[in-house]
């Protein structure tokens, strides 16, 4: 049987139209005002399958995620330059970082650099600091690196930003900024890598039933936990003995 988060409806698709997330953050859900499944940042690029009334049907190119995002969040499709590299940043309506802020943008949001000096770049969003950016085609090399960005993030069932945050949401930002192909949801997450065993490494992922955890080193792992409510670094045995009380055991661990 299809995977309905990942395989579109034949029934909903009316033609295929290439676009993008243009509003800072969108729920993606499960139904036009149905629940949230995962999140789009801005310059997500999607490809539209379909419309009902303010509502659009659609497919992410990031990890081919089916579902439903108010059609007011989309926007013409264009070829980003840049990355937000920082957990989030402003966009400034001029070159002073003391003129007013015109959006805030999360991690991994896309953007077309028109012009960029040592201390901004110009977007059509506004101005971003030019440290906060990196360029589109540099991926980053270590996901652990990239997962403590988020350290402190309110946890969000759903979340996929700085504002708010997973666990499958969190594997993801950090393996797709290294340009590692990772699906939206801790089940599709489990067969990435191949099968693992302790001692643990850096970047070695870690299941329960309906969690994961990014290893960041030996003794220690990162996630985004409703225990905490936030993304933190914890020790690694800890985090088994607590989850095994109230979830179960340790399903698999996996290596990259």
């Amino acid at each position: 049987m299809s995977d309905p988060r990942i395989t579109p409806d034949p029934a909903l698709m009316q033609r295929q139209e290439r676009m993008q997330v243009d509003v800072p953050l969108t729920d993606l859900c499960r139904k036009p005002d149905g629940p949230r499944d995962r999140q789009l940042v801005y310059g997500d690029a999607i490809t539209l399958l379909g419309t009902s009334k303010d509502w659009s049907y659609l497919q992410a190119t990031r990890d081919g995620y089916c579902g439903w995002v108010r059609t007011s969040s989309l926007g013409p499709h264009q070829r980003p330059t840049h990355l937000v590299s920082a957990p989030a940043t402003h966009a400034y309506s001029a070159a002073d970082l003391k003129s007013p802020e015109r959006v805030s943008l999360s991690f991994g949001s896309r953007v077309v650099v028109r012009t960029q000096n040592n201390s901004f770049a110009e977007t059509s969003l506004g101005y971003i600091p030019s440290q906060h950016l990196q360029p589109a085609d540099a991926p980053e090399t270590d996901p652990a690196t990239v997962a403590k960005l988020f350290i402190g993030t309110p946890y969000l069932w759903g979340g996929n930003s700085r504002w708010g945050i997973d666990c499958s949401g969190l594997i993801q930002a950090a393996l797709l900024a290294c340009h590692i192909p990772c699906p939206g949801d801790s089940d599709l997450q489990m067969a990435l890598g191949k099968e693992a065993t302790p001692p643990y490494q850096r970047n070695d992922l870690l299941f329960w039933k309906g969690h994961v955890a990014l290893i960041t080193d030996s003794e220690n792992l990162i996630h985004a936990t409703a225990h905490s409510m936030s993304c933190l670094i914890e020790p690694i045995q800890r985090v088994i003995a607590r989850i095994e009380k109230s979830e179960g055991p340790l399903l698999a661990h996996r290596r990259l």
